[in-house]
């Protein structure tokens, strides 16, 4: 008799992230030989600088390959903190600096080291698939507060202050945001950071991992940095993945109040100690080394934003805003829902949509429901010109036959 092993009710508690499984369907039906163009995937198709690479060669050959201090290397919180500072005009002292591997690390530890069972955490929908699950398993319970497409999917202090109960204990803020691409101005943090300062127990996540994917001149600002007053209780998180085009090397890095950096440490010295010890001396080359390549790139996801937000406006029942920042489209899918393909199948919902499309066209891309908003879908537009344009067509064509 076979053995069975039950999940925990904490793992029971939570789903496998949608996206990646998009991902990995659309790896399946490739390797198994079909005509597939994913838009899936967080991911720019750009190579990681030369310089960042070659750090990473030097140290292997001189010999950094052992374990180091479990948040971070002296030499990389130096790095972090005089980005912050560059950047952000944030103060952080290496104490108060968390290098983890991967962003998302950074992100579950600080949820870990703060959530007691029914601390509640609001999210703004639609979100990165990862943050209410990861608030499930560290025992706290999610707040989706929903935006809306004419308020370009913004959190507005109106209904961030409705969704404040005596048990919030985080805010999670996401700009420019994975799946729309909205991106905050300095005045509308400020409305928020306003609303904040009136709840002196609910503290600020603040991603910032696409800080410097922005367009049209957009300014990036963040939480700490609009409202001094919020310094405190707000931990900014960052990343090398998508700026440097490093989201195999898994590093990201956090600032805030040390107390909480400490009890973070603590956690990874029980569950991942240390990040790749070559990773990190590449992210020093990344945050310490030339920038000038990040205007060139910006140029290329510009052009891509466009072209795409433009080709989706053109396929019947698709309506698609144009983003300030990242490199996602949004689009609602609204016009199609209650049409029929081709074999008959009736398009109930936007997961539909993205199942249909990925059967009929070869063409994988993310369900709104996936990031808590519906009826839309993401596309992540860092991919190959000659790609998107060719996905766009397939998706015009697809959107042409419904019936």
């Amino acid at each position: 008799m076979a053995f069975s092993i039950e999940p925990s009710a904490a793992v029971a508690r939570i789903k496998p992230s949608p996206t990646v499984s998009v991902m990995q369907k659309a790896l399946d039906l490739k390797t198994a030989g079909e005509d597939v163009i994913s838009l899936s995937a967080g991911e720019p198709d750009f190579d990681t600088p030369d310089h960042v690479k070659e750090t990473a060669i030097k140290a292997i050959r001189d010999g950094k390959t052992k374990y180091t201090a479990v948040d971070g290397i002296p030499e990389l919180k130096e790095a972090v903190a005089a980005k912050f500072k560059r950047d952000n005009d944030l103060d952080y002292a290496p104490s108060q600096i968390s290098v983890s591997p991967g962003g998302k690390a950074a992100l579950y530890n600080a949820l870990m080291a703060t959530l007691d069972p029914g601390d509640e955490v609001i999210i703004p929908a639609p979100y990165w698939v990862s943050y209410p699950d990861m608030t499930l398993l560290a025992g706290g319970a999610p707040v989706i507060v929903e935006t809306r497409q004419e308020n370009g999917f913004k959190l507005t202090p109106e209904t961030l202050e409705s969704a404040i109960t005596p048990r919030t204990k985080w805010l999670i803020f996401n700009s420019p945001s994975n799946p729309t691409g909205a991106a905050y101005t300095r005045d509308e943090i400020k409305a928020l950071t306003d609303v904040l300062l009136r709840h002196e127990r609910v503290m600020v996540l603040s991603d910032d991992i696409y800080e410097h994917i922005v367009y049209d001149g957009f300014e990036f600002a963040t939480p700490a940095q609009v409202e001094p007053g919020l310094y405190g209780r707000t931990l900014t998180m960052n990343g090398a993945s998508k700026a440097y085009a490093m989201t195999g090397w898994r590093i990201g890095y956090a600032g805030g109040p040390e107390a909480l950096i400490k009890t973070m440490a603590k956690i990874m010295s029980q569950s991942t100690s240390c990040p790749c010890s070559v990773s990190q001396w590449a992210a020093v080359a990344a945050l310490n080394g030339d920038h000038a390549f990040l205007a060139a790139r910006n140029d290329a996801f510009r052009r891509r934003r466009d072209m795409t937000a433009e080709m989706l406006n053109e396929a019947e029942g698709i309506s698609c805003a144009t983003p300030q920042g990242a490199f996602y489209v949004y689009p609602s899918c609204a016009g199609v829902i209650g049409r029929k393909t081709p074999a008959g199948a009736v398009i109930e919902s936007d997961e539909d949509f993205a199942r249909e499309l990925l059967a009929a066209e070869g063409v994988a891309l993310v369900f709104g429901a996936a990031f808590g908003l519906s009826p839309f879908f993401r596309i992540s537009y860092a991919a190959a010109d000659d790609e998107l344009k060719e996905a766009c067509a397939r998706i015009q064509r697809f959107c042409a036959r419904l019936g």
